[in-house]
């Protein structure tokens, strides 16, 4: 395999760039943010991206040490791709990106594909912004309800997945019900999740600590 190209810079931020700076390399840490995935579940939510490229950044990850592949026990028997510690420390870099990238958000292009749980990042700002998730009692597995779909949180996680498709595995702590509308404008930065609750554009439900801090926000 021939090697990556390099800035050959010595600059931390060159190193970096040449680990992730390839095209849809962060984005494919952004769907590794919830867990390990196979192939095709990546494929399918990195819409845009060829087979050939997704295989070939893959390989490069691995190589760089920010994710490992392995195999499923049966009865799924699949290989998926996971983040290393080296691939989740790069969280910071995306939500960084995300927050510089809001005001470029703009409104939704007819040519935008778009994911329930591309908000979960967004929203993660949001309520770490809030203070929610902040005290250890406040932990705790939110479910988010929009039209385009359901994601689940894992709020003031450590280790492990930060998000994923569909609902809460086992049931919520919590749960947020909303229009994209809204979602949108707390991604955007137009709105904070305090104020969309106190409006009644998010409804919350729950009894536990994590919805009670979701409503005092």
């Amino acid at each position: 395999m021939s090697p990556r190209r390099s800035y050959d810079q010595y600059c931390s931020a060159a190193r970096a760039l040449d680990a992730v700076g390839d095209r849809w390399t962060l984005l494919i840490v952004r769907e590794l943010l919830a867990g390990p995935r196979r192939y095709t579940d990546l494929h399918a939510d990195l819409p845009g991206v060829s087979t050939d490229v997704l295989a070939s950044r893959l390989k490069d990850m691995e190589r760089e040490g920010l994710t490992t592949r392995r195999r499923l026990p049966p009865p799924g028997a699949a290989y998926v791709y996971e983040l290393t510690g080296r691939g989740s420390a790069l969280l910071p870099v995306l939500q960084a990106l995300g927050a510089w990238g809001q005001a470029a958000l703009g409104e939704r292009r007819p040519t935008d594909a778009v994911r329930a749980h591309w908000f979960a990042l967004p929203l993660l700002r949001a309520l770490d912004a809030a203070g929610v998730g902040a005290g250890a009692g406040e932990a705790g597995l939110l479910e988010v309800r929009l039209e385009e779909g359901l994601f689940h949180l894992y709020v003031g996680a450590g280790d492990g997945p930060l998000h994923g498709d569909g609902p809460a595995p086992g049931g919520p702590d919590a749960t947020l019900v909303l229009d994209t509308g809204t979602c949108t404008a707390i991604a955007r930065g137009e709105s904070t999740v305090a104020d969309a609750v106190r409006d009644g554009r998010v409804a919350v439900s729950g009894d536990g600590a994590l919805a009670k801090a979701l409503r005092e926000a």
